[in-house]
């Protein structure tokens, strides 16, 4: 939970006419609340009648990235509308996307999903001149250093030390840094929402946390089948890898040392916070060994 006040529908309308909408009425501003607990995010459905947008308020360099790289209007994010500040905080409004997120993969929408993802990358291929643009290479490798105090075995920290060599040699785009399934959403075009995290970062870093944390059990939270992954890894080289020069081979052992290090994210948490009895740290600390014996 974010852990701040949420704003009263009153002072929503007075965000909304900072950014040029003084017409739209509290009766319009409805909020989007969390499935699992009902939390109320600091996101608002504003519905106007004849429009709809999303207000929301930013997190991290989310702002930042949107001017930076989507002042043109683009298909894969939703349309940037503008940005406010009130009192300590920043707003932005985009427009709706109506969809599903990627909870539940299917084929048809996972197809969509990657040729968005192939196509912005694609556009921002080793773009040096954004490189100290939003979340840095030197701010991810933070968080990468943090995760990996917290992994408790000298097989997994030897190829963790490989993977931060093999993320700082791998060529560079603009990545989604926390592309979850519900991250997307889905209807006529895929977009990408959440952006705090974006960047000019290693290519694989996006499609890596889309299909890493993918279940066969149904149920799962996250969804996919093991020929969905297959389908989004041949997919994903064919339509942006191979027109770069980069062989499939290497591609693929690439993208082992970024699965590798989406498993270690439960196994930092489960080391870190004394929570190993948890299934998810039994589930991915089983892949994380399994990965870096193939590694090795």
């Amino acid at each position: 939970m974010e852990g701040k006040a949420i704003p009263t529908k009153a002072e929503l309308t007075k965000i909304l006419a900072l950014l040029g909408y003084p017409q739209i009425t509290e009766e319009a501003i409805s909020a989007f609340v969390s499935e699992e607990d009902g939390y109320e995010y600091a996101v608002w459905l504003i519905d106007s009648g004849g429009e709809k947008y999303v207000l929301k308020r930013a997190k991290a360099y989310e702002t930042e990235v949107y001017r930076c790289f989507f002042k043109e209007r683009r298909p894969y994010v939703p349309a940037f509308i503008g940005s406010a500040k009130y009192g300590e905080e920043t707003y932005f409004l985009t427009e709706y996307c109506q969809g599903e997120d990627l909870r539940i993969c299917k084929r048809e929408k996972l197809r969509k999903v990657i040729e968005a993802l192939t196509a912005m990358q694609d556009e921002f291929w080793q773009r040096e001149d954004l490189y100290g643009s939003a979340v840095t290479m030197e701010r991810a490798l933070e968080g990468i250093e943090n995760r990996g105090k917290y992994l408790g075995s000298e097989l997994l920290e030897k190829v963790y030390g490989e993977f931060k060599r093999v993320y700082r040699e791998t060529p560079r785009t603009l990545c989604h840094d926390d592309l979850l399934p519900i991250n997307v959403l889905v209807g006529d075009r895929a977009v990408f929402i959440d952006w705090e995290y974006g960047g000019i970062l290693p290519y694989l870093s996006s499609v890596a946390r889309l299909i890493a944390h993918g279940r066969e059990e149904k149920g799962a939270f996250f969804y996919m089948t093991g020929e969905d992954r297959n389908y989004a890894i041949d997919s994903y080289f064919e339509e942006l890898v191979r027109k770069h020069g980069i062989s499939y081979d290497e591609y693929r052992r690439t993208l082992e040392y970024f699965m590798f290090y989406e498993y270690c994210e439960w196994v930092m948490i489960g080391n870190r916070y004394d929570s190993r009895s948890d299934e998810r740290y039994r589930y991915y600390l089983k892949l994380a060994e399994e990965t870096a014996e193939k590694l090795s």
